[in-house]
């Protein structure tokens, strides 16, 4: 690999997990590089980071072989290690997939044998009295538990990266909103607004914007981000300690959700959801935000239609639930009947950049592209955050071939 000159410049677009990581991941490899990480918002971290469920996942569902199995499995031994080295929390609290009626054996013995093909560590297969005694208040027939599934905080893992490449000489750039990318005598221009930074190399880790700022980098059009809204409720401290870790239902293979699920925070708190909804506002995170421009986006992008017609009686499901706790909870209590909809109340809410491709078919694999200068994150959706550094690794690699 040949030693960069002194100024060699990378310009990140994305001030989350995963474009902050590859900025770390450029100045730990080639330090002499000048790095500099663009993000749209006034702080670090401020949409998808920010609002997910703080679960460190170990695999279980991702397709062998694909990038989310490795990646996440690299990522998930990076983490634990980068929290351990700068005293943020890590608890491996452990998790349950739970299987509740005979229909669902199918889909749970496939679910087995993913986690053990993707190596899942101390994986177990119980039986009802088994998991009782991991999970005393959890319904069920049988289960799956990884033991070493844990908890972090997500938001304070993207403030220690954005010191850790502040600190290796690189520069972060808040409120800096890309409105244009064009290449030009061998680099890439950045436009913020009126402001223009010129690199060598360009890697966009923009969530949701990924499609619009690979359009402006001249990429395709798809998959364009369909964005849903998940909502979480709070269980009431009388009833917290009801679980122990974290619950969840065996996925639906359709989908790439995992269902409503109980899940504990490094706060103490415990947390059901989140749900799926479509959301017409990227950045709104009020149940009723209405963007004109986002909900345009998805109503003129023909794998909506046909991702709608496949799916709609699920669509309308998710927003009635969205609508009626009480409803919300009738499928939570399959696996924790003490709590019920008077037991919790309405928590926080998320947003989900979920690619959907013009056949309609949900994106499911994290995809990266690379041309000209300029490489995309064009879909990261969960295990991202547990994938960060390792995912860092990768699109460092098409960087730097």
């Amino acid at each position: 690999m040949s030693t960069p000159g002194p100024t060699e410049t990378v310009g990140i677009v994305g001030g989350g997990i995963v474009g902050l990581a590859v900025a770390r991941e450029v100045l730990r490899r080639r330090p002499d590089t000048r790095v500099v990480v663009l993000e749209a918002e006034d702080r670090l971290g401020a949409h998808q980071t920010g609002h997910n469920s703080g679960v460190v996942h170990a695999g279980i569902y991702y397709r062998p072989g694909s990038l989310k199995a490795r990646l996440c499995a690299r990522g998930r031994d990076l983490l634990q290690e980068y929290c351990a080295e700068h005293g943020l929390p890590y608890r491996e609290v452990g998790k349950l997939v739970v299987a509740v009626a005979g229909t669902e054996t199918g889909r749970f013995d496939a679910l087995e044998r993913t986690a053990r093909q993707n190596g899942v560590p101390g994986l177990r297969r119980l039986d009802g009295a088994e998991m009782r005694e991991v999970e005393p208040h959890v319904a069920g027939i049988a289960a799956l538990h990884s033991p070493h599934t844990a908890i972090t905080d997500f938001v304070a893992v993207c403030a220690q990266l954005g010191r850790d490449v502040e600190a290796a000489g690189g520069q972060v750039v808040l409120g800096a909103r890309v409105t244009g990318i064009e290449r030009s005598g061998g680099g890439v221009v950045v436009s913020c607004g009126a402001a223009r930074h010129t690199v060598d190399n360009l890697v966009v880790c923009g969530g949701l914007q990924s499609d619009r700022l690979a359009g402006l980098a001249g990429g395709e059009r798809g998959p364009v981000i369909v964005p849903f809204r998940g909502e979480y409720l709070t269980v009431r401290p009388s009833k917290r300690d009801l679980v122990r870790g974290m619950v969840y239902p065996v996925p639906d293979p359709r989908y790439p959700f995992l269902g409503v699920h109980f899940t504990r925070t490094v706060a103490g708190e415990l947390e059901v959801g989140p749900n799926a909804v479509l959301a017409l506002d990227r950045a709104g995170y009020r149940r009723l935000a209405v963007s004109v421009r986002d909900t345009a986006a998805v109503l003129g992008w023909p794998g909506f239609w046909r991702m709608a017609a496949r799916h709609w009686r699920t669509g309308v499901r998710e927003v009635y639930a969205s609508a009626v706790t009480s409803a919300a909870m009738r499928a939570a209590r399959r696996y924790v009947p003490e709590i019920g909809g008077a037991d919790v109340v309405r928590g926080r809410t998320g947003l989900r950049a979920q690619a959907v491709a013009r056949d309609g078919s949900l994106v499911d694999d994290f995809v990266v592209e690379t041309s000209d200068g300029v490489t995309c994150v064009r879909n990261a959706p969960s295990p991202a955050a547990t994938s960060s550094l390792a995912i860092a690794e990768h699109v460092v690699d098409r960087v730097f071939p």
